[in-house]
Parts: C-alpha cells; structure tokens; sequence
C-alpha cells in the first residue's frame, strides 16, 4: 500500500496530497473527463454553430466595443422560436453531462484507489470499472438530488413566510433581519446533512454499498467540519479559476464559442482536481473509520464481556 494513504491526514496534507496527485498523473485523469465529457462538450459547440453563434469573437449591438461585448451575454439569454431546436439539443447536452459526468467521477476514484495499492491502471481499465457500477451510482445519484432539492426548497419556503410575516408583525427591517438570520441558520444545517451523507458516492463506487448513506453517515462522524472546510476551499479555487478564465477571455471573445470551449476545457480540469480531492478524502475517511474499528477489536479482546454462566 502506498504509505501517503496508509495514516489518517490533516486538513493541509489532503489538499498537499490532491494536488500532488493532480499533478503527477494529470495525463490519465484529465484523459478520463476528456474521453467522457470531451464528445458532448463538441455536440454543444456545433449546437451553438448551428444556432448563428460566432466561432471566434460573438458581439452584440452598442456603440462602443465594450457595449457591443456586454450586450452579446444579454442578447444570448433572449428566446427566439427559431432557435427552440438549439435550446432543446443543449438541454439534452446538459442531461447527458450529468449523467456520464459522475462515470468520469467514478474511474478518477477508481483510479486512486489503484495507486493506494501501488497497482498500475489505464484509463481504458479504470472506465470500464466505472461503467460496472453505473446503475447504482445513477439510482444513488438520483435519490441524493431528490433529498438536496428538498432540503433547498423546503428552507426557501421557511425563510420566505417567516420573513413576510416578521415584516407584517413588526416592520421591514426586523423581517428582513429575521429572514437572513434564518437562511443563515438553515445554511449551515443543509451544509452538514449534505456533507455528512455526500460520500455515499465512494461507497457505491469501491464499496459497492448502495445507496450509502448510512455508510457515507458513520464514515464522517466527528469530520464533518473540516470536511465542510475542504469542500469550501475547492469550491472556492474553482470558482476562482473559471470566473478568472471566463472574465478575461470573455472581454476578447465575447460570448463566442470559442469561449465556451475554452471554459469547458476548464471546466474539465477543475472537476478533475475535485474529483481526486474527493477520492483523497474518502479514502482518508476509510482509514480512521477502520482504524476505529480496529480500536474497538482491540479494546474487546482486552476487555472480554463477562458471560452469565
């Protein structure tokens, strides 16, 4: 086994260990997402062609150049019906991304686990592994986006009433306080339930245990919060990334197709880095919970229960 896996980690030595990992075998992870995602990524740019979308520099109406760039965002959201067919096709370009996306997820984590052994993989190997666990990883994937739309709407809903009815009872500003110390409390406690049943990925995955959630649940106890600040810091480095690529290209590009290929490519690596974050926690979580479990082994042979004879 490969001993940067075989000792629980600190929050430092898994973001250390995710970007020595990204690095090292960027070739084959990035492969995986471009093998996957890069073939639906085309469709959307020839979708876009179709659809009147400039290829190099997309401008819009206005009278100097920077109006001209502003204005082919904003036109770009208008609806024409001639364009309904367009719409429809990056619709279906967006359900297939969700759908193979967590395969590309999946043969990352795969792929991880193979170097945890110190054992060779390709990518063809790795995505093969993958596609084996695809019902399961789509019938648990479902049932998790079921339980965090309801956990969103059900809060929004909360937070709306009770802010109109604290501006009603007592005045405008104590419903507005009200209402945006709620959504703060209800925040925090959406971000723990999701972090404490989010591993049910890996579960599924390498441990073949679906849906997982009541392993993802023991698997985090006692984590939760730095796990919620490792989820905070990728999803920080990658909104980072992709609004500094989009915002600096965009001013050049425009709204072209060319953008969006580039933001996609993007969008590639920083879920690539993501994904090996996720596996380096999962793994990190596997090795405290079976440390524990091997505590308790210990403990129970030393101390042996006392029989009633």
């Amino acid at each position: 086994m490969d001993s940067r896996f075989s000792k629980p980690k600190g929050f430092g030595e898994i973001l250390d260990l995710t970007f020595s990992l990204s690095k090292k075998r960027f070739k084959d992870f990035f492969m995986i997402f471009l093998i996957l995602l890069g073939p639906i990524y085309l469709v959307e740019a020839i979708i876009q062609l179709i659809s009147g979308t400039s290829l190099f520099r997309e401008v819009g109406s206005g009278g100097n150049w920077f109006e001209q760039i502003a204005s082919s965002f904003s036109e770009s959201g208008t609806i024409d019906s001639s364009s309904l067919g367009a719409d429809f096709g990056l619709i279906l370009v967006g359900l297939l991304t969700v759908i193979i996306g967590p395969v590309a997820e999946a043969a990352v984590l795969f792929g991880i686990n193979h170097i945890r052994k110190n054992e060779d993989f390709t990518v063809k190997s790795v995505i093969k592994q993958a596609f084996s666990r695809f019902w399961p990883m789509l019938g648990s994937s479902i049932l998790f986006g079921l339980i965090i739309l309801l956990m969103i709407v059900v809060p929004i809903l909360i937070v709306t009433i009770g802010g109109v009815a604290g501006a009603a009872v007592t005045n405008p500003v104590a419903g507005i306080v009200f209402g945006i110390l709620l959504f703060l409390i209800i925040a925090v406690v959406i971000a723990y339930f999701v972090t404490r049943w989010s591993f049910f990925f890996g579960s599924v995955v390498l441990d073949h245990k679906s849906p997982g959630f009541s392993r993802s649940w023991r698997l985090t106890r006692g984590r939760t919060w730095v796990l919620i600040g490792l989820y905070f810091i990728f999803y920080l480095i990658i909104s980072m990334v992709s609004f500094t690529v989009e915002a600096t290209l965009g001013f050049a590009l425009g709204n072209s197709v060319l953008l969006s290929i580039i933001s996609n490519i993007v969008t590639l690596i920083t879920t690539m880095i993501f994904s090996v974050g996720y596996g380096v926690m999962y793994l990190d979580l596997k090795v405290r919970h079976d440390a524990d479990d091997l505590k308790e082994l210990i403990d129970d042979y030393n101390d042996p229960p006392i029989l009633n004879k």
